[in-house]
């Protein structure tokens, strides 16, 4: 707000036409959201990678027989070794914080359940949603269903660092990957659109129940209580949600509509995006994808420079990811 967007909007007229609304994809707002998703994925990918490296890693030398080198307290020690004047600023684990990883462990859900759970919702959704949207072809939510785990992940990470979820972020991109593969004939914008409250639906649960975790870990509460919880909410809202939309959608002839009670603003946007998901990276402002590009590797090379550096110079490099919040 303070740099790049004053200075993208002295290119008014060059890069993208002068005459544009400010809501439209074909001006400024594009860099605004573009940039934005080039940043939080770059950030959530490289995360995600060190932390499957490590878990890939640590599985290995279990299967080995021998103690994995970076498990959290032969890191800690190490990191004291190599970097005495660290070893202040490291705190060790209190005991109550003990206590509550050994409750909150204790009563963990099983890994069977959670892939065969997740294979049961994806096999109804891929089943079930084509015959409401009929855009939506039963692939296109296949790949998002293989897809989501890694955004998910992303989300929630996110939404750790910042108290923010970044599901809509996801949602834009599910808008322009499914929209250009349907194309236009196809009708790839219905299609994009349906594809976002798939993607938004799946990457926000898994921040929201991320956080139920939190406090339940905090307040020595059950995990699995608070799953159960999430599912009856969440089958709540798969009621409650429609019902009241609909009630709006009868009983306002203008819900939607510009300067009337319920704008719905975001519903503009949001078209606005699926438009241009379908006419492709072709129809976006000059030099948006070029730096779409490089903000995206920036994120990737801020995180390796925070993380090569001593943890208490580490501690000032800007996390990319709250910087990319809008």
């Amino acid at each position: 707000w303070g740099f790049l967007w004053p200075l993208t909007e002295t290119k008014k007229g060059d890069w993208f036409p002068a005459d544009v609304e400010p809501s439209s994809m074909h001006g400024l707002q594009a860099y605004k959201v573009f940039i934005a998703v080039a940043i939080i994925l770059g950030d959530g990918l490289y995360n995600f990678c060190k932390v499957l490296s490590r878990t890939l890693s640590g599985l290995f030398v279990q299967l080995r027989g021998t103690t994995p080198s970076f498990s959290r307290r032969s890191f800690t020690v190490q990191e004291e070794e190599e970097d005495p004047h660290a070893s202040p600023q490291t705190p060790k684990e209190s005991y109550d914080d003990q206590r509550r990883t050994r409750f909150f462990l204790k009563d963990q859900i099983p890994t069977w359940f959670a892939v065969g759970g997740y294979i049961t919702i994806s096999a109804a959704s891929t089943a079930i949603l084509p015959h409401m949207f009929h855009q939506l072809r039963w692939y296109y939510i296949l790949v998002i269903y293989i897809c989501a785990p890694v955004l998910a992940f992303c989300n929630a990470y996110g939404a750790g660092l910042t108290d923010w979820s970044l599901a809509s972020t996801y949602g834009k991109l599910a808008i322009f990957t499914i929209g250009a593969w349907a194309g236009s004939e196809h009708g790839g914008m219905l299609a994009g659109l349906a594809a976002c409250g798939v993607m938004m639906n799946i990457v926000s649960t898994a921040s929201d129940l991320t956080q139920d975790f939190k406090t339940g870990y905090l307040t020595l509460s059950s995990p699995k209580s608070m799953f159960v919880s999430q599912v009856i909410g969440t089958a709540m809202g798969c009621v409650v949600s429609p019902c009241v939309f609909w009630l709006f959608y009868k009983a306002f002839d203008d819900l939607g509509i510009p300067n009337s009670e319920y704008p719905a603003p975001f519903a503009t946007v949001y078209r606005s995006m699926a438009k241009l998901g379908v006419e492709g990276v072709a129809s976006l402002p000059r030099e948006c994808l070029v730096l779409c590009y490089a903000f995206f590797s920036v994120a990737i090379l801020v995180n390796i420079v925070k993380d090569s550096l001593p943890s208490r110079w580490g501690r000032f490099v800007p996390l990319p990811m709250a910087m990319a919040i809008p």
